[in-house]
């Protein structure tokens, strides 16, 4: 049980601290001062008050501004103080005002969508490719929006008076295609860009230093980092972050404490986990690029700890021949996975378009964990070498494959920049 009264409020202004330290700290600033090393759980769904007229002050004030009630909680999916405690820290993270955490990703994306279309603002102009079910939320006008995909160079003529929010995703899933943030900024004027830097997470970019005005993650991947927890957040000004409070309030779309008390967890130790995951992909990327089984790989400037390849042969052999690396959907945790994303990711985006995204029938992905690199490069190799002595079985064409090329290399991430 948590033992204060109220969600953690924003500490005394500090000098300038480091990524890393604000990992560790961001969030927990007040635990000394509570008596307390680590963060405490608050798993109450509802809050006693003998005060109903006040509980009534509250709650209209609430409604009317959507900003976060003093004093104590009120009701578990109004506010709770461990969640608080995560989206503080997310935000100092992101370099933004404020923090909105939901049960999913998916919950998140839905609620930036409902809150513009509140205002009228139902169209979103979009760049593929996109997760997969971003895709389709979009294009299937589940929400009652509206979708123009364009890519990055069509953005200004695709806005129309009604758009409400740019949207795009970089290092994009599942081709690593980078984006190049502030020029897309520029290009969207008044209209809001939101950045799902899902892949890079604050470590190795904070798009709202190059413009975007929302980030998006799904914090079940690096931000929780051990395939565990599962939630959203998205990192904005306060403004906006009322209208998602009261968007998530009012559909029920909240992270619960224990998830936010992992996800904070996973915060403290995110940078040195995606530095040392980047290494071993940056590596892995670098000897695939080398090797005559692999028609090209993809991995992005910025750096990060996925790599995606596309090979000559069977992709599904490969899937079924790995037997370290772990054949199985989601990205982000300690351990490597792997998938075939025409078949799992990206399964519900239309065979037309997720093909013009680059998203091939001969793509693999793959999240790289924590392992020893060697380890995991003989596991593929195992695997690539049972699936060239296998005999070939059909493979949806995809095109002529593009030259292998050789990625960068493994770039120090000692900041929040690129």
């Amino acid at each position: 049980m948590d033992t204060e009264a109220t969600s953690p409020t924003p500490p005394a202004p500090f000098r300038s601290r480091a990524l890393a330290t604000e990992a560790v700290h961001a969030g927990r600033d007040d635990l000394a001062s509570l008596g307390l090393h680590a963060a405490p759980i608050d798993l109450s769904t509802t809050y006693p008050s003998y005060d109903s007229r006040g509980e009534a002050a509250r709650i209209d004030a609430f409604a009317t501004t959507g900003a976060k009630p003093d004093g104590p909680p009120v009701y578990a999916r109004l506010d709770n103080p461990t969640t608080a405690r995560f989206e503080t820290a997310l935000a100092r993270l992101e370099g933004t005002a404020s923090a909105v955490a939901f049960a999913s990703g998916m919950a998140a994306l839905t609620a930036v969508l409902l809150a513009r279309a509140s205002l009228g603002l139902r169209h979103v102009v979009a760049v593929r490719p996109l997760y997969g079910c971003s895709d389709h939320l979009l294009g299937a006008g589940l929400l009652g929006t509206e979708v123009t995909w364009t890519d990055p160079a069509g953005i200004a003529e695709a806005i129309r008076p009604d758009t409400g929010l740019v949207m795009v995703e970089t290092p994009a899933n599942p081709t690593l295609a980078e984006i190049d943030i502030r020029a897309v900024a520029h290009s969207c004027g008044s209209v809001p860009l939101l950045v799902d830097s899902t892949f890079a997470t604050p470590v190795l970019q904070r798009p709202v230093e190059h413009g975007a005005r929302i980030v998006l993650h799904s914090a079940t991947k690096y931000l929780g980092g051990h395939g565990d927890v599962m939630g959203g957040v998205v990192a904005c000004d306060e403004e906006f972050a009322a209208t998602l409070r009261q968007v998530r309030f009012a559909t029920g779309g909240v992270l619960h404490p224990m998830a936010g008390y992992l996800l904070l967890r996973g915060l403290s130790t995110l940078p040195v986990r995606i530095r040392a995951a980047s290494a071993s992909a940056a590596e892995l990327a670098r000897r695939l690029s080398a090797d005559p089984r692999i028609a090209r790989v993809h991995y992005p400037d910025v750096g990060g700890a996925m790599v995606s390849f596309e090979v000559f042969g069977d992709p599904h052999r490969i899937i079924s021949a790995v037997r370290l690396i772990t054949p199985a959907v989601s990205l982000g945790s300690v351990d490597t996975l792997i998938q075939h994303p025409a078949s799992i990711s990206h399964r519900i985006v239309a065979e037309g378009d997720r093909r013009a995204a680059g998203v091939g029938d001969r793509l693999l992905r793959m999240s790289v964990g924590l392992e020893d690199v060697e380890d995991l490069w003989a596991d593929l190799c195992q695997a690539l070498s049972d699936e060239a002595a296998a005999p070939v079985r059909p493979v949806a064409a995809v095109g002529t494959p593009a030259p292998r090329t050789r990625p960068p290399a493994a770039r120090p991430t000692g900041s929040a920049g690129r």
